[in-house]
């Protein structure tokens, strides 16, 4: 992989970041603008450092490094949550972070499209369905 590409897919998973974090930082969530950029590009640095070890060791497994994100980032979320009384808070920040982990790692695997997809998809859920989620809390 050449040094431009490999800039060219940590600024797709950048990017992919900061829409989600947009939206994050626009609802005034826990986790917003740089939280989810700095995931996203974060995952996306660690599977593009597999893949270029990989391509000088035949030996060594790609999905390793991405199994390990997964685990990583699964304890940054964790970090997110926190509990008020019988409330909980964070559920969806966390979630959110995990999606941008996913979709850094995709973007990194150099699915732009389907990064894009994703990318869209959260924002929608995030956007979307907030109203939606309100509204069956306050019922009655």
């Amino acid at each position: 992989m050449s040094t431009t590409e490999f800039l060219f897919r940590l600024i797709a998973a950048l990017i992919a970041g900061l829409i989600i974090g947009f939206e994050r930082q626009w609802h005034h969530k826990e986790t917003g603008l740089t939280t989810n950029m700095l995931v996203a590009t974060g995952a996306a640095a660690f599977v593009l450092l597999s893949i270029k070890v990989s391509a000088v060791n035949s030996n060594i497994d790609v999905t390793r490094i991405t199994a390990q994100v997964v685990m990583g980032v699964g304890f940054l979320g964790a970090g997110v949550i926190f509990r008020e009384g019988p409330n909980v808070h964070g559920l969806n920040s966390a979630a959110t972070l995990w999606c941008s982990a996913a979709i850094g790692c995709i973007a990194a695997s150099g699915y732009f499209i389907e990064a894009l997809v994703c990318t869209l998809l959260v924002a929608i859920v995030n956007t979307v369905l907030e109203p939606v989620d309100q509204w069956l809390r306050n019922r009655k």
